[in-house]
């Protein structure tokens, strides 16, 4: 094992580096720009590139490329040599201020959603200098934006800064009003918990499904699954093992602060999770994770699977994005403070929440929405698609004390008013978490549990950021014209209560009756992708967006179009891999099973007619049945997919994948698992789920 603080941020170019390398004035002029964002001067830019390019070279890097997050749900790279020719066939290394701030990289290819003609190709990339530089695979990677010729916006960052200085000045507004003078800046900090699956690579090769779509489309349940819970926590096996500590260190060397690991519910399902940093950082540093998780996963000949379920019968895998608020000093304002002026300021910006996530239960579904993300929500391994908050027992006491204007009793300790009397001290763990909440205050922070395993962070971040925002700018408008501050104050928070605790929810959200009551309560509950992304452009939604300047109205629609793409085409492409799976490799192997089935019965017969063949011509019509079945369902779904086409919109066509090709490859499915568990294991064409599960050892 390397040593740990040594090889730590190795490979980037962060503030230590800055500070050691560049003139006092120009770290200076680079801080200011970093922190308060404010432009950097071209000679200063020079410097910094300059600056940059000698480190990098230093650490062996020839080429530099502006890493940027558009609208693929991975990174995008284009990577330019520093070399610069000069006399006599000679080169030098260069890299201007320039090239550091702005790059031009062919947009016409990514997703834009209709924001721009597919022949318009003209894209830039823009430093984002609040996200260091690294060295990756021989290149300076920078982090930059991604906008079109026009200006708007084709990435995931661009919007997630955006909502970062919504949400930072709204809160500088309430901070001002509870008497803050020390804040600069308000901070949201997020730490995602990454699952995944590690399988044998040379199983995984043997698999089309997988290698086409991520996830296995026929596969029968083995003899054991998950069902004795000695995965979980368990022992980590000595492959994995050696693949999680070259993880980590690779991970540290770019400054990501891997914490935990340790095997997950499912057979072969791991997790890692980092320490908290800053949304945006956060979101290019799980970005990498995801990448180098992979990388690192095929040098010990294994595959490090991302999608959200792909073994059906077995748990999926999500990703815990845990978020929190903070000031530039570091006070956390999830935290219940040591005065009454403090708890106030807590109470304020809890019922922010509890208001902004009652009343925007849409976006945060649509933030989560995928095709592979269906299969996790509401499956008893991951929250119902139904939105929801977990504050446990004490909290929501203390805020039912609140509604009704009664003392909160906790070891004789009478809470009464706001600002006046103390609220009770919270123990950082006051009451036993709830993983089924989708999302759950877990002491001085909010974990949101709906995410899928491949999804950027970006999105759900963008969104809490902003209907946060909004709910603590109404508060402002309301408190700054107050002439009694904390009579407003009470009233705006017992009203705020009142009003939106239908959103609380601390029990099993699993349970039949949750569906009922939440029902009953006029929560939506928007079981696909397809159901909930025609909110994303719902009138009230553009406003809000448009608002605080996260999006423009065709920012949203473009993102409403390639999800609702992203969709159905990847029904489309699983439906298309399931049929020819079913013609080239899983018919062939049950005719050719029935074939040696039947020449051992007609040499049964021909060594004594008195022989019974029961066994044979039991077994030959149940496959021969199955079989029929299964090619009668597969033609059905082929025919599906060619009559998928001539839509109107979008939206149509994914709810039509929905509503007719996801069911009609549900169905097949099961046909041809019922064969795999008939036919004799050297006839199968695939490792089985028994082979994937269990032989990484």
């Amino acid at each position: 094992m390397s040593n740990v603080p040594e090889i730590f941020g190795s490979m980037v170019f962060n503030d230590t580096v800055m500070k050691e390398r560049l003139p006092k004035d120009t770290y200076k002029a680079l801080r200011k720009t970093r922190e308060q964002g404010k432009p950097l001067d071209h000679n200063v830019a020079n410097v910094v590139a300059n600056t940059m390019k000698d480190w990098a070279v230093e650490k062996g890097a020839t080429h530099f490329t502006h890493w940027f997050q558009p609208m693929t749900g991975i990174t995008a790279e284009k990577h330019d040599s520093f070399i610069y020719p000069v006399e006599n066939g000679k080169v030098i290394m260069e890299f201007s201020g320039k090239e550091l701030i702005q790059g031009e990289p062919d947009a016409s290819s990514f997703p834009s959603g209709g924001l721009r003609a597919t022949f318009e190709a003209r894209g830039y990339t823009a430093w984002d200098p609040t996200s260091d530089a690294f060295i990756k695979d021989g290149s300076l990677c920078i982090p930059t934006a991604f906008c079109s010729y026009g200006g708007e916006a084709l990435d995931k960052k661009t919007p997630l800064l955006r909502s970062m200085n919504a949400i930072d000045k709204q809160s500088m507004r309430v901070l001002k009003l509870f008497g803050n003078t020390t804040a600069n800046r308000v901070i949201t900090t997020v730490g995602p918990e990454q699952e995944y699956f590690i399988i044998d690579k040379a199983m995984y090769e043997k698999r089309k499904d997988l290698i086409y779509t991520g996830r296995t489309l026929f596969g029968a349940r083995p003899p054991k699954g998950q069902e004795l819970e000695d995965h979980y926590f368990g022992v980590i096996k000595p492959r994995v093992s050696a693949f999680m500590k070259e993880l980590d260190e690779e991970l540290w060397k770019l400054g990501i602060l891997a914490k935990t690991k340790h095997n997950e519910v499912a057979p072969s399902q791991h997790e890692l999770a980092p320490i908290f940093t800053t949304a945006n950082v956060a979101t290019d540093h799980n970005q990498l994770t995801m990448e180098i998780m992979k990388k690192v996963a095929t040098k010990h000949n294994l595959t490090c699977l991302l999608h959200e379920k792909p073994f059906a019968g077995v748990n999926g895998s999500g990703k815990h994005n845990n978020w929190s608020i903070s000031t530039d000093s570091g006070v956390n304002l999830l935290e219940p403070g040591e005065s009454p002026r403090e708890n106030a300021q807590f109470l304020l910006f809890l019922a922010a929440i509890i208001k902004a996530v009652d009343e925007h239960q849409d976006l945060l579904r649509i933030s989560v929405a995928s095709a592979g993300n269906d299969h996790r929500l509401g499956a008893n391994e991951a929250p119902p698609a139904i939105v929801s908050m977990f504050l446990g027992d004490e909290l929501t006491g203390v805020l039912k004390s609140i509604e009704d204007g009664s003392a909160y009793i906790q070891k004789d300790k009478a809470f009464m008013k706001i600002g006046v009397d103390v609220l009770p001290t919270f123990p950082k763990d006051s009451t036993d978490r709830n993983r089924t909440s989708p999302f759950a205050f877990t002491g001085n922070k909010f974990e949101f549990r709906m995410l899928g395993s491949t999804v950027s962070i970006a999105c759900p971040n963008i969104m809490l950021n902003t209907i946060i925002a909004d709910a603590l700018c109404s508060f402002a408008d309301e408190l700054e014209k107050a002439d009694d501050f904390n009579g407003t104050l009470t009233k705006l928070i017992q009203k705020t209560v009142k009003e939106h605790k239908r959103i609380v929810f601390n029990g099993n959200n699993y349970s039949d009756e949750w569906l009922e009551e939440a029902g009953k309560r006029g929560l939506l509950n928007l079981r696909s992708t397809a159901d909930a992304l025609p909110y994303y452009i719902s009138d009230a939604n553009v406003g809000l967006f448009e608002k605080y300047n996260v999006f423009s109205k065709t920012e949203i629609y473009s993102r409403y179009e390639i999800q609702l793409e992203n969709y159905f085409k990847q029904i489309h492409i699983e439906a298309l891999t399931m049929v020819d799976m079913i013609k080239k490799d899983i018919v062939p192997a049950a005719c050719s099973y029935m074939k040696d089935i039947s020449k051992e019965a007609i040499n049964k017969k021909q060594l004594c007619a008195d022989i019974s063949c029961e066994l044979e011509e039991t077994l030959l019509k149940k496959l021969s049945n199955l079989s029929s079945d299964l090619y009668k369902k597969m033609e059905k779904l082929e025919e599906a997919v060619a009559d998928g086409k001539d839509f109107k919109d979008v939206l149509e066509e994914a709810k039509y994948y929905r509503s007719t090709v996801f069911f009609l490859m549900e169905e097949t499915r099961t046909v041809a698992d019922a064969i795999e568990s008939l036919v004799g294991e050297k006839y199968w064409p695939y490792p089985t789920y028994g082979d994937l599960l269990f032989s990484v050892v």
